[in-house]
């Protein structure tokens, strides 16, 4: 129903950006709120962060809050983090997702920070932060 392709990974030094995109295609017309989660070797896959399909609810994690941006263009069906201040602890592979579950809504958000919320992923794309 809905294909998900991240581009814009890449190897860059510590304190550098990166800005990530996700595509959308398919039957997109759905409300979906959208996340991106990382995962690095050895490591269980971790929301980074989310947005709500208004924007008006987004969530960070503690460890990229003040360095990442979330945000999205709907009209294009497009998600994008934005990635400053880069530190080699942020190498991971780096996933989009979208759920069907409101961000909006304040039940629904503890639930968001778990893949297990989201139904649609894309392939990753690979961020390395070199020291």
């Amino acid at each position: 129903q809905v294909q998900l392709v991240e581009s814009g990974g890449g190897l860059v030094q510590a304190g550098g950006s990166l800005r990530l995109s996700c595509a959308a295609s398919g039957r997109t017309f759905r409300s979906y709120t959208m996340g991106w989660f990382r995962q690095a070797p050895d490591k269980e896959r971790e929301c980074v962060a989310y947005i709500a399909w208004s924007g008006g609810s987004i969530y960070y994690a503690d460890s990229v809050k003040g360095r990442f941006t979330i945000s999205r263009e709907n009209a294009k069906n497009t998600v994008y983090l934005q990635m400053d201040s880069l530190k080699p602890e942020d190498t991971a592979v780096y996933y989009c997702a979208a759920s069907p579950t409101d961000a909006d809504r304040v039940v629904g958000r503890r639930f968001l920070r778990s893949m297990d919320a989201y139904d649609y992923w894309g392939q990753g794309t690979q961020v390395t932060v070199s020291s």
